[in-house]
């Protein structure tokens, strides 16, 4: 009797051993997190169209730091001819009012473009540029749910008669002021730098 209890003890720790070595043995798989997916209001095209039409305005916006009245007048028209051509279809299924909303603003923005066009002071092509701008943002990009590259929202407290303020959109954080120019009347080009960052305008 004592032989099989023996035997019994011997098969306990035996098991107990496998149990215990097989566990330690065991590899703990690092848990993988998985990435969200990022889900696209637009379709490819429509965020393309939008691209170009923001890149052209940055032409706008980059004539007027060079104080050129022609090309201003000129990468405006490429302005209004893209955001006149630009395709809302696809806004018309959203139930929201969105495509009607976009549609408004898509037109106000092109009556100050239009009205910059008619300019043949600097000056007042600057006030319709201003004006221009304050629609697309936070209006137009915000109704759209733009998914484009980041943009800044830039200011200068003294963009008319030094103490009018302005905003512009631009690409890049550092500040290069459409406003003051290279050629201003009055700083030349000492305020160039002049303006800060009021918003990020990124996809959401």
């Amino acid at each position: 009797m004592k032989k099989y209890f023996f035997y019994a003890l011997i098969a306990v720790f035996l098991l107990g051993c496998y149990f215990f070595f097989a566990k330690k043995s065991e590899v703990v798989q690092p848990e993988t997190k998985q990435e969200a997916i990022v889900l696209k209001a637009h379709s490819d095209t429509f965020n393309q169209s939008i691209n170009q039409l923001v890149n052209t305005y940055l032409s706008v916006k980059d004539a007027f730091v060079e104080d050129d009245t022609a090309n201003i007048k000129l990468k405006t028209t490429q302005f209004c001819t893209l955001l006149e051509s630009l395709n809302l279809s696809e806004l018309a299924k959203d139930s929201s009012g969105i495509y009607e909303t976009v549609n408004m603003t898509k037109s106000d923005i092109l009556a100050n473009a239009n009205s910059l066009l008619q300019q043949k002071d600097i000056t007042e092509m600057r006030r319709d540029f201003s004006a221009l701008t304050d629609v697309m943002y936070p209006t137009f990009f915000n109704a759209i749910k733009y998914e484009g590259p980041v943009l800044y929202l830039q200011n200068c407290p003294m963009a008319f008669n030094d103490n009018e303020p302005a905003n512009w959109i631009s690409n890049n954080k550092e500040i290069v002021n459409p406003y003051m120019g290279k050629n201003h009347p009055k700083y030349h080009a000492g305020m160039l730098n002049c303006g800060d960052i009021k918003d990020t305008i990124k996809s959401k």
